[in-house]
């Protein structure tokens, strides 16, 4: 199904202007349709002859639906959309005729002209037409909640015509509540409260006014209901920015232990302020779980912080007990745990930070890469790059993936370019074991390892490559290298269900292809 715009643009000459007016209308109209107890159709003008496109359809929660098939997309003409052009052509709403039939259910026509008013505030030109199509298989005598319904309603389908509905949305706001269901309040010119729902009596009543609403002063009741008086203040000040003719942003009102979201909306019918519409829903629990979840991650994080802490007291500990060692082997294995511990904790630092268990991943590849190129033993400086973005990816990948490249990155840095005698006892070449040969790139390339990452079906791809001295002959990608890979190869296949694969670069050097795949228990696969 093509959307409101692409419909509108493939087969109508409505400006970007006019769309975005009837996208505004597509955001806010499921109030109007729940008031209305009626489908709501968007009809956009195909042709001259009276021709119409159904771009949008919203049916009501409140009542049945007029239509059991979706309309959106259909293009009609003739005397079944006289209706619609006469709504068009005179800019008046329309609401005369008698019931029309759709196969067993009858439905009551009613037009809306929408108006688009132009930049300084003058009532434009009709763009399109709202149809309002009411089923009537369960009319019954309307209760006063139906009545406050349907008047207020009418007060809003006017200000559709008028070009005044639906008003400007604020930043960051949504369209999902509070609804008309949430509970309604209605109030006249002064302010005074005319008709509140059940539902809207409710939530009043959880902030600890047990009183009716009916006849209060609803800005006033907010000041003295509200635990604190800026936030009382606020939400007063939007009932009146309302019965001003404005459009004020959501409120929230906090007392007795509950909270209520309102919204208030101007009601001005043919341009005249005869009150405001205010929406109310009780959104206690709501905040409570937000509450619970901002201490939850809050305590998440310092768990994070701790761990971090942790090991880097255990990453001292070490570096001591390296300084106090004679052997050089050990003193050796000592340096290279010191180095294991500490990119562990680079990651328990960014989750640290983080709001949510998840951490932009190159940042961590850029500091380890960094650090592998200070604290490698070699005699030549190696460049280090880094191509593509391993982007946003879950805690339990982030912990074992920087491990492995940790090792590889040393790994290339440190055998890839040393120089070694014939005969010495090395830990390897490259990305493995060594070659009795001195330290070169290929070609007369400056020494340098890059590491590229991209995804692919689910999927991480990554490549480590240097340009130093490739695989010795007879190495076994499988069994052969030292402690380091030893531990890449436990992890790739491990902890992190991947696979990895060792092998001479196309150009000289060495390099490593490890595939982690992303689809797994609580992994998103989020990019950045």
């Amino acid at each position: 199904m093509s959307t409101l715009r692409d419909l509108a643009e493939e087969h109508t000459q409505l400006r970007p202007a006019d769309i975005d007016h009837l996208h505004r209308i597509a955001g806010d109209w499921q109030l109007l349709s729940d008031m209305s107890f009626a489908d709501l159709l968007l009809w956009a003008p195909v042709d001259a002859e009276g021709t119409f496109l159904c771009v949008a359809q919203v049916r009501p929660t409140t009542a049945p639906t007029a239509y059991q098939d979706d309309q959106v997309g259909r293009i009609v003409g003739g005397p079944e959309v006289a209706h619609l052009e006469v709504a068009y052509r005179q800019g008046r709403i329309w609401r005369e005729g008698d019931p029309v039939w759709y196969g067993d259910v009858p439905a009551r026509h009613e037009a809306i002209p929408v108006r688009l008013r132009t930049a300084d505030g003058e009532a434009g030109e009709v763009v399109a037409v709202v149809g309002r199509d009411t089923n009537l298989s369960t009319a019954r005598t309307p209760s006063q909640l139906e009545l406050n319904y349907l008047t207020t309603a009418d007060d809003l389908a006017q200000m559709i015509a008028d070009g005044t509905f639906p008003p400007p949305r604020h930043p960051g706001e949504t369209t999902s509540a509070p609804r008309v269901g949430d509970g309604l309040v209605r109030l006249d010119a002064n302010g005074k409260v005319t008709y509140a729902s059940p539902n809207a009596q409710s939530a009043y009543r959880r902030l600890g006014y047990a009183s009716h609403l009916v006849g209060e002063d609803l800005a006033a009741l907010h000041r003295r209901l509200a635990n604190d008086p800026l936030e009382g203040t606020d939400a007063a000040n939007a009932v009146l920015a309302a019965l001003r003719g404005d459009a004020p942003p959501r409120r929230e009102i906090d007392a007795r232990g509950a909270t209520v979201l309102t919204r208030a909306l101007p009601l001005m019918p043919a341009g005249v302020p005869i009150g405001a519409l205010v929406l109310v829903r009780d959104i206690t629990e709501v905040r409570r779980r937000d509450r619970a979840l901002i201490t939850k991650d809050a305590t998440i994080r310092e768990i994070h912080h701790r761990v971090k802490n942790n090991l880097q007291t255990v990453a001292a500990l070490l570096r001591l007990q390296a300084r106090r060692v004679a052997m050089p082997e050990a003193r050796v294995a000592l340096e290279d745990s010191v180095r294991r511990v500490a990119s562990i904790a680079l990651v328990h630092e960014t989750l640290s930070m983080s709001s949510d268990e998840a951490v932009e991943f190159d940042t961590i590849v850029d500091r380890v890469a960094s650090a592998a190129t200070e604290v490698a033993a070699t005699e030549v400086p190696v460049g280090m790059r880094r191509t593509g973005s391993f982007g946003v990816l879950p805690a339990e990948i982030a912990t074992s993936l920087v491990m492995v490249l940790n090792e590889l990155l040393l790994n290339a840095v440190e055998h890839g370019f040393a120089s070694v005698d014939a005969g010495d006892d090395a830990d390897g070449a490259g990305l493995a074991a060594p070659a009795s040969v001195s330290a070169s790139a290929g070609d007369g390339d400056p020494p340098e390892v890059v590491v590229s990452a991209h995804r692919f079906r689910k999927q991480l791809h990554v490549t480590v490559t240097d340009n130093g001295r490739g695989l010795p002959a007879g190495f076994d990608a499988d069994s052969g290298g030292n402690l380091g890979l030893q531990i890449v190869r436990a992890l790739v296949t491990g902890e992190l269900r991947g696979s990895i694969e060792l092998r001479d670069a196309s150009g000289g050097g060495t390099e490593a292809v490890l595939v982690v795949p992303l689809a797994r228990g609580g992994a998103d696969g989020r990019s950045a």
